[in-house]
């Protein structure tokens, strides 16, 4: 069956090392918009942090951001669908989180908020598990990041978790699940994420299947994180990029170059351009 739609993660898929979309991928997508294919990001980032790569891309109309959270019309500036947390699960995902001293963040309305001690410290010492750049520019400081959680309670997307020490991973993520009416799932080695019951890239995908008239056999879905792996399992070509995650790999029906070797190009020319 023809491809109708592509389903593209950002970071470690679509994106190189070097936080942009190569050339290569770029033509490979626009050449399959021209064909009639339907270019969708699909991404754990809020709104907000979108690189202006992807904006530059005319093939792009609908944005997946906050692992599913909401879904962007780019052509008509609008929102049209959101799935967030219960306020149940906010107040129970904080009452569990203040227990511990992790970096926690939020994304509320398409924008991530982070702690302002935290922001400061990272502006002061350069220092962090992450890139320095990514988190100034796209995380808002605020004085009580608990606090700010539980008076958005009604309209948090992800509350996202960053472990300076990965060996606490396993037994943070066993305590996340006992939160009621919540998802658990990673987008980097370091992070855990909590989306709401039904959150994923999956469930934000069979939305654009409605929208757009698409079947998910008619769609190829493109990652690399565990956080992918839902909407990997719902298209009809799963396809994960050569530095993917080991469990993303085995679900994939094709492992693509990696991210730096333009990936996503290849699946693109592979499936849909029959070059």
């Amino acid at each position: 069956m023809a491809i109708k739609l592509i389903a593209l993660d950002l970071d470690g898929t679509t994106l190189n090392d070097d936080r942009v979309i190569s050339r290569r991928n770029r033509e490979a997508l626009s050449r399959a918009a021209e064909k009639g294919v339907n270019i969708v990001i699909a991404t754990g980032r809020p709104f907000s942090a979108l690189p202006e790569d992807v904006f530059e891309l005319d093939a792009v109309r609908y944005v997946l951001t906050s692992n599913g959270a909401s879904i962007t019309d780019l052509k008509e500036n609008s929102t049209f669908y959101e799935n967030c947390l219960s306020p149940l699960a906010v107040e129970r995902s904080v009452e569990l989180l203040r227990a511990h001293d992790y970096v926690v963040e939020c994304f509320v309305k398409g924008t991530a908020y982070i702690d302002r001690e935290y922001f400061e410290t990272v502006k002061k010492t350069g220092s962090s598990i992450r890139n320095i750049d990514y988190i100034l520019k796209t995380r808002n400081p605020v004085d009580d990041i608990y606090g700010f959680m539980l008076s958005h309670k009604n309209e948090i997307e992800n509350i996202n978790i960053n472990f300076e020490d990965i060996s606490e991973k396993p037994v943070m993520r066993e305590k996340l699940k006992t939160l009621p009416e919540t998802t658990i799932t990673s987008s980097f080695k370091h992070n855990l994420e909590i989306g709401g019951a039904t959150t994923s890239k999956a469930e934000a995908l069979s939305q654009m299947g409605r929208l757009l008239g698409i079947e998910q056999s008619e769609m190829m879905a493109i990652g690399d994180s565990p956080n992918d792996m839902a909407m990997l399992l719902a298209s009809g070509m799963p396809v994960a990029v050569g530095n993917a995650e080991e469990e993303v790999k085995a679900i994939a029906r094709y492992v693509a170059p990696s991210n730096h070797e333009d990936g996503v190009a290849d699946a693109v020319e592979k499936f849909v351009l029959n070059d």
